[in-house]
């Protein structure tokens, strides 16, 4: 994969600087209607650009204990005019630092809210069994620092919701973490409604056509997909896409053919903007999970616009890639990302 040289820390204050100016006049643009935010939100991702530069074959993916990138005196520092990065991994061991880090590295959160932004953050909460610790649901941290960044940029509301499979969405909110997070950033927690949800036509599925969705995810101006990077026993890992499957009502249905069910759901939902929780990751026994020896610490944040190609680096994380599993491969073949990581530019970066 394309991988820029690594950041130090003082660059990355001149980056952030940079983009802090760029998302003031930002917020001075006009509010897209709903139609143009539909338009947005549905496009396929673009492919990288034919310029980018190659790398030798060969070159592989490697996981934040595989390369660390350090401040060295030794190694070029890029141009403060840097472009935003296709996909973004930060390393460092305060959650708040890495997942503003990541979000800058993409040109800032005004590249993706403009004021008055009615604003839906999609983590994964699934039961109320587990606190942060277990690294079953996302980091409580990194959901509420997305919540400021929104709301710094000019969201005029931004609620945090989930349909959890294990106890109520009260409890499972307050259990995780999450609901107190939200709250103390600014945001909303919200319900999702049983009779709220509605029928609704996936144009490009090939095993399903249509599917019971919660209507406000597919409504809001923007959605970010925020789940935690952990396994699971059915498709090997859930990630980005699988996190989806959170804003529907029958998952049960999902699970004939899941990996092409859930590539066809992507295909509906298409989040403009996928934030991968992997400060603590899950490796066995997931999603549940229970046992923190099944917990790693990775200290790290992945974000794209591009869900496949965040969900295909994750997997590097557990010693896989994303031909490994299923649904990654679905969607980059319904076109709906790339999971080619050598093709795509990659800013790593860390914080001491």
């Amino acid at each position: 994969m394309k991988r820029r040289p690594p950041i130090s820390r003082r660059t990355f204050i001149k980056l952030t600087a940079t983009v802090a100016a760029g998302a003031a006049l930002a917020s001075c643009t006009p509010r897209q209607s709903p139609t143009e935010a539909s338009t947005a939100r549905i496009n396929p991702t673009l492919p990288p650009s034919p310029t980018t530069e190659t790398v030798p074959s060969g070159t592989s993916p490697s996981t934040p204990e595989q390369s660390t990138p350090t401040e060295t005196s030794t190694n070029p520092e890029p141009s403060p005019t840097t472009s935003p990065a296709y996909l973004a991994v930060v390393h460092g061991p305060d959650p708040a630092a890495i997942t503003r880090a990541a979000i800058e590295a993409l040109g800032g959160m005004a590249a993706f809210v403009s004021a008055g932004y009615d604003v839906i953050i999609k983590p994964n909460i699934c039961t109320d069994y587990h606190t942060p610790e277990y690294a079953t649901t996302t980091n409580p941290t990194v959901v509420g620092t997305l919540v400021t960044m929104c709301l710094e940029a000019g969201a005029k509301r931004v609620r945090v919701m989930d349909y959890p499979f294990g106890g109520t969405a009260t409890s499972a909110y307050a259990t995780s973490g999450i609901g107190d997070a939200v709250e103390a950033a600014g945001g909303e927690m919200h319900v999702m409604i049983p009779a709220k949800y509605t029928w609704v036509d996936i144009p490009e599925g090939r095993d399903i056509t249509k599917v019971k969705i919660y209507p406000d995810t597919l409504e809001a101006d923007l959605l970010i997909n925020v789940p935690i990077a952990k396994d699971h026993g059915a498709t090997r890992l859930t990630l980005g896409a699988k996190n989806l499957m959170g804003v529907i009502l029958d998952r049960d249905m999902m699970h004939m053919n899941l990996s092409q069910r859930i590539a066809d759901l992507t295909s509906l939902v298409r989040p403009p903007l996928t934030v991968i929780d992997a400060v603590r990751i899950l490796t066995a026994n997931g999603p549940t999970g229970g046992d923190l020896a099944d917990v790693k610490q990775m200290d790290t944040v992945i974000a794209s616009r591009d869900v496949v190609a965040a969900d295909a680096y994750a997997t590097t994380l557990f010693g896989l890639t994303g031909s490994d599993i299923g649904y990654i491969t679905a969607s980059a073949d319904m076109g709906l990302g790339t999971m080619d990581l050598s093709s795509i530019d990659i800013q790593e970066i860390t914080l001491g």
